[in-house]
Parts: C-alpha cells; sequence; structure tokens
C-alpha cells in the first residue's frame, strides 16, 4: 500500500534532510545513493523511490541548495545604490560557519555541473538572476552618483559577481589569509574602485 501522502511528503523531508547532511560533510563528490540511505538508516532500495537515477538526487540537491540559498537570513537593504549592493554582496560571502558551509557545497557542484549540459545550464540561469538582482541597484546608485554615469550597470554586475565569487573561492581554500575582516575589507575596496571608475 503507497504511504499516504503527508507520510510520503515527511519521508521527503527526512530525504532533503540526509542530502544536506552528506552534503555539507562530503560535498557533491560524496553524494551517492548509499551515503543518503546511510545517513538516514534506510536501504539504497527505499531511496530509489525517490530517485530513480544519481541524477534524480543531484538535481535534488541543487534545488534544494537554491532552496536554502534563498530563505536564508539576509542583510537589510540600507539604502538605495551602493549600500544595497554591498549588503548584498556580503550574503554571498563565507562571513560565518552556515554561510562557509553553504558555499562549500555551492564550489563542490560546479564540476558535476560543467560535466551535465542540463545542470550547466541551471547553473548559467543561477548566475543570470543574481547578476539581474544586483542590476536595478548598480543603476540606482549611478543615477545617484554613486558610479560615474558612463558605467553599464550590466557590466557591473557580471563584474561584481565575478569579483565577489572569486573572493569566495580564495576564502574557502585560505580561510586563515582571508577571515571574514579581509573580505569585508577586500569587498568594500572592490566598491569604492568601482565608485572612482
Amino acid at each position: 500500500m503507497p504511504p499516504a501522502p503527508g507520510d510520503h511528503d515527511a519521508r521527503r523531508e527526512d530525504v532533503s534532510r540526509a542530502v544536506w547532511q552528506v552534503l555539507a560533510e562530503k560535498g557533491f563528490g560524496g553524494l551517492t545513493l548509499r551515503a543518503v540511505a546511510a545517513a538516514m538508516g534506510v536501504s539504497t532500495g527505499m531511496l530509489t523511490h525517490y530517485f530513480p537515477a544519481k541524477r534524480a538526487l543531484i538535481t535534488h540537491a541543487l534545488d534544494l541548495l537554491e532552496t536554502r540559498t534563498a530563505g536564508r537570513p539576509r542583510r537589510e537593504h540600507p539604502a538605495p545604490g551602493l549600500p544595497t549592493v554591498r549588503a548584498m554582496l556580503l550574503d554571498i560571502l563565507p562571513l560565518t560557519p552556515g554561510d562557509t558551509a553553504r558555499n562549500r557545497v555551492w564550489v563542490s557542484s560546479w564540476d558535476l555541473s560543467l560535466a551535465d549540459d542540463g545542470l550547466a545550464g541551471a547553473q548559467a540561469d543561477r548566475y543570470a538572476r543574481l547578476r539581474s538582482s544586483l542590476h536595478p541597484h548598480l543603476e540606482a546608485a549611478r543615477e545617484l552618483g554613486e558610479l560615474p554615469a558612463h558605467v553599464d550597470p550590466a557590466q557591473l554586475a557580471a563584474t561584481a559577481v565575478a569579483f565577489t565569487h572569486g573572493l569566495v573561492v580564495q576564502a574557502l581554500f585560505d580561510p586563515t589569509r582571508f577571515p571574514e575582516d579581509t573580505q569585508v575589507a577586500l569587498l568594500d575596496a572592490f566598491l569604492a574602485s568601482l565608485a572612482a571608475s
């Protein structure tokens, strides 16, 4: 007899928690049906009801990661223009243990995504959405005179995302050299360079 819809939803939530646990501990390289089953204390056969193949598991893990990223607490947007851009970019950096874990999972997903056209397209869409979310605030900064009148907000959004994700990677690989205060100082210097360009 199939489980009741509520039971199915509850079990899927259990699976999601186990997927997240495996991702946080082992990254995408360690994400297997066997590892998720072990984290739940169930058989891999039970998991095939939810994920008939590893790609389905990976797709679910990426969706879960995006949902958790979108739902995490964020800084207030203090004022139009560069102060809001700064707050949005600070939300990306690995400044807390939770942010570090989330970024480790994102970075570990890149290898899998580069090897799969569908996953690569989904990642490209995520970056496009991130750039688009910055665009109106950079446009406001230009209108407020915080940025030179000739700058292209779309190009600046791409530059800001590239800078911030480069800083994420360096902070993950060398946290001693890139502690929280250093990351914040580098971001502030980057934003000041945009204003002075």
